[in-house]
């Protein structure tokens, strides 16, 4: 569904990050950790995270304790505030990659859904420019679709045209 919610989009972005080289259930039986870990995933209170606090988090068994996608997500929340204040929203941000107008595909089996497209080549590279780690191009397709930017539901999902009715009502 079409998400215009900045923290929401920071937390996708944490989640999605972590989630890179495992599987979505272990990330997502992890998130309540990651929400306590990530102080709501406020991305203000997560830039001024200190060495100190990611450190403690290292420790924490309730989240994938990786250093680098630790250490990358307090300074994507400083990146994530930069955009956000470039941009007004981090969700204008991304949004005007398409307008303001969701992609809608019309696929028909899941076995269709690309792993990246063009679109997701181009956020994804803008914002390695401006400084953000563990967003390729795949890790930013699947922010785009949970967010709906990308609608990816199968045609026959109770959820495709949900979306395009949510999308629309945007515009």
């Amino acid at each position: 569904m079409p998400v215009h919610d900045d923290r929401t989009h920071f937390e996708f972005l944490v989640l999605e990050s972590a989630q890179a080289g495992l599987s979505w259930l272990t990330i997502l039986n992890k998130r309540e950790a990651y929400r306590a870990a990530y102080d709501g995933f406020d991305p203000q209170r997560v830039a001024r995270f200190t060495p100190k606090r990611i450190e403690r988090m290292l420790g924490d068994p309730g989240i994938v304790r990786n250093r680098r996608k630790i250490e990358s997500s307090v300074e994507n929340a400083r990146h994530f505030l930069e955009v956000a204040a470039e941009y007004e929203s981090f969700d204008a941000y991304l949004w005007g990659f398409v307008d303001g107008r969701p992609v809608v595909n019309a696929w028909e089996r899941l076995s269709q859904i690309p792993a990246h497209t063009p679109l997701s080549d181009a956020v994804s590279a803008d914002l390695k420019a401006r400084g953000f780690r563990f967003v390729g191009t795949t890790i930013v397709y699947s922010h785009l679709q949970a967010i709906g930017v990308v609608n990816d539901h199968v045609v026959d999902c109770f959820r495709y045209k949900e979306c395009i009715r949510a999308g629309a009502r945007r515009r």
